[in-house]
C-alpha cells in the first residue's frame, strides 16, 4: 500500500539485488486498515461465487502473463537471479493460479456423505467456507511463486489477501498487486503491505482468519507466539535439509546433473533444493566425480551467461561461508570450490564437499547457499537413518534405477514430499499439497489439501423423516434400548458377543 511499481518501467539491474522501489513501512495503523478494508471486501468476494472468482482469477493471471518480461526484470533487480528463472518461476506461479481458480468448486462445494445405518433418517452433507481475511506473509527467494502457492489458493476459496511480502522483494509484491487492482476495479481483495519485522508481527495480530507464513524455524515460532495471543490458525513453510539418495545401480550422470541443480540454482536459496547427497559408497567416486564436472560448468555473477547470481541476503553469506568453515575444520574437504568460493558482491561460486561429520553444522543445518555435502554410505538403510536425522522434514529425492526400491525408501523419509529420478519435480503439479514436517513447518499450500487449508469444514444434517428409533430424548423407551443394544452388538462386536447379548434379553443365561 506505500508505493506502487508502474508498469512499462523495469528498473535498472545493478550489480547487487535491492528493493526495486522504495516502498516504505506500513505499520500497525496501516496493517489495521488494511485489514478492515479486507474485511469489508469479503462479502463482494463471496457473493461472486465460485464462477464469478474463476474469471477474475484467470484474468488476473492472464494480466500477469502478458506482462511476464516487465515481473521477470523486477524480480532480477531486486533477488539477483537471471532472468530466464524468473521467467520460469512466474510460468510456475500462474500454473498454481490456474489450477486454485478452476478446481476450487469441485473440492469446496457441499456435497452429501453417508450418513450411516444408525442415522439413515438423517440427510448429511459437507461444505468449506472461507476464514474470511487471510494474511499472508512471504520470502524473498521466490517472491512470486512461493507466495501465490498461498494467495491463488486463499483467494480461489472466497478469501480477502492481505500480504506482506519481504522487505527485500517490495517492488515484486506491489506489480503483482496493481495487476489486481487494473483487472478487479480496485477492489480490496487483494492488497500488499510493505515493512519489515514489525508489521509481519501486526498482520499476525491482527485478528486475520489465517496466517500463512514462509520463512525460517526460528521465526515461525514468533509468528506463532503472536498468532497464539488471539488463537488464530498458520500454516507454516520453514525451509528443509533435504537429502538426495543415491542407489548402486542409478543413472549417476542423471543424479549428479540433478544434485548441481537443486543445489545450485537460485545461488542455493531454495527451501526444498539440495543440501545433502547420501551415495552407495560402490558408486560413490564416479558419482562424485560427474557431480564435480557439472559443477565446474556454472557460471556465477550477474552478466549474460550467468547460471545464478549474488545472495539476496547479505547476512547470509556469513552462514555460507561459515559452514564451509565447519565442515573443513572437521576433517571434510573441498572437491569443489571451498573457502575461496566466497567471493565480494555477495557471490559464492558452487561448493561440494565431501566427508563431512554427521553433527556437523553444515549437515544438520540449513545452509542456504550453493553448498551440497555429499557422503558415501554402505547401505540404503543408513542412507535413511542420516536422512531422517537432522530436525528438518520438507522434502527429499531419490535415484534409483528400480521403482520398487524407490519407493520403498520414499516411504521411510519422514519428509513432506518425495521426487523419484529427479528434483523439484513437485513445483509444477497444481495437484499435489507442498509443505513439511518437524521444523519445516506444517500445514499445506498447492493442491486440494491446499484449497481446504484456507477454508473451514462446515457439516450439516437436516432431518428426512422421523427416527425409527427414538433415542435423542431424556427419556427413552425399553424397546427403543433393547433395539439400540441389539444393533450395538451386530454393528460393531462379535458374533459371540451379538449371541450372548440375545439370550441375555431373553433371560436363558446361566
Amino acid at each position: 500500500m506505500s508505493s506502487t511499481v508502474q508498469t512499462g518501467n523495469a528498473p535498472h539491474r545493478s550489480s547487487l539485488p535491492a528493493p526495486a522501489v522504495d516502498a516504505g513501512t506500513d505499520g500497525p495503523t496501516g496493517v489495521a486498515f488494511a485489514v478492515a478494508r479486507a474485511t469489508d471486501a469479503v462479502r463482494w468476494w463471496q457473493d461472486q461465487g465460485f464462477r464469478g472468482r474463476k474469471r477474475l482469477l484467470q484474468a488476473w493471471k492472464q494480466a500477469m502473463a502478458d506482462d511476464a518480461d516487465e515481473l521477470a526484470a523486477v524480480m532480477t533487480a531486486e533477488t539477483g537471479k537471471p532472468d530466464d528463472d524468473a521467467l520460469l518461476e512466474i510460468l510456475l506461479a500462474l500454473g498454481h493460479l490456474d489450477w486454485a481458480s478452476k478446481h476450487a468448486e469441485k473440492v469446496l462445494r457441499r456435497r452429501a456423505v453417508s450418513s450411516g445405518l444408525v442415522a439413515l433418517n438423517q440427510k448429511a452433507t459437507l461444505g468449506y467456507e472461507p476464514y474470511g481475511v487471510v494474511g499472508v506473509i512471504g520470502p524473498w527467494n521466490y517472491p512470486v511463486y512461493t507466495p501465490m502457492g498461498s494467495i491463488s489458493f486463499a483467494l480461489a476459496a472466497g478469501n480477502a489477501v492481505v500480504f506482506k511480502p519481504s522487505d527485500l522483494t517490495p517492488g515484486t509484491a506491489l506489480w503483482i498487486g496493481n495487476k489486481w487492482a487494473q483487472v478487479s476495479g480496485g477492489h480490496p481483495v487483494f492488497q500488499v503491505l510493505t515493512g519489515g519485522p514489525d508489521t509481519g508481527a501486526a498482520l499476525a495480530r491482527s485478528g486475520c482468519g489465517k496466517i500463512a507464513f514462509t520463512g525460517s524455524t526460528e521465526t515461525a515460532k514468533k509468528v506463532m507466539a503472536a498468532c497464539a495471543e488471539t488463537l488464530t490458525p498458520m500454516v507454516a513453510e520453514c525451509g528443509g535439509k533435504d537429502a538426495m539418495l543415491v542407489t548402486a545401480d542409478a543413472d549417476l550422470a542423471a543424479a549428479a546433473s540433478a544434485a548441481v541443480f537443486g543445489g545450485m540454482a537460485n545461488a542455493g536459496q531454495t527451501c526444498a533444493g539440495v543440501e545433502r547427497v547420501y551415495v552407495d559408497r560402490a558408486v560413490y567416486a564416479p558419482f562424485l566425480s560427474l557431480m564435480v564436472q557439472e559443477g565446474r560448468k556454472l557460471v556465477t555473477g550477474t552478466g549474460e551467461g550467468a547460471d545464478y547470481g549474488p545472495m539476496t541476503l547479505p547476512d547470509q553469506v556469513n552462514v555460507v561461508a561459515a559452514h564451509i568453515d565447519a565442515a573443513l575444520e572437521a576433517g571434510g574437504r573441498a572437491v569443489l570450490g571451498g573457502r575461496g568460493s566466497v567471493r565480494d558482491g555477495r557471490l559464492i561460486d558452487a561448493v561440494v564437499l565431501t566427508d563431512v561429520p554427521e553433527n556437523n553444522a553444515a549437515v544438520r543445518r540449513e545452509t542456504f547457499g550453493p553448498v551440497v555435502v555429499v557422503n558415501p554410505v554402505d547401505t540404503m538403510d543408513e542412507a535413511v537413518d542420516r536422512a531422517n536425522g537432522t530436525g528438518y522434514g520438507l522434502g527429499a529425492s531419490i535415484f534409483s534405477g528400480s521403482r520398487t526400491t524407490a519407493r520403498k525408501l520414499a516411504a521411510r523419509l519422514r519428509v513432506g514430499v518425495v521426487t523419484v529420478n529427479s528434483v523439484l519435480g513437485f513445483g509444477a503439479i497444481g495437484s499435489l499439497p507442498f509443505g513439511g514436517v518437524k521444523d519445516s513447518g506444517f500445514g499445506r499450500t498447492h493442491g486440494a489439501d491446499g484449497l481446504r487449508e484456507f477454508s473451514t469444514p462446515k457439516a450439516m444434517t437436516e432431518q428426512r423423516f422421523a427416527p425409527p428409533l427414538d433415542l435423542l430424548r431424556m427419556h427413552r423407551s425399553e424397546r427403543d434400548m433393547k433395539v439400540a443394544r441389539a444393533a450395538l452388538r451386530f454393528l460393531h462386536g462379535t458374533r459371540r458377543g451379538l449371541f450372548q447379548g440375545q439370550q441375555k434379553a431373553g433371560g436363558t443365561v446361566r
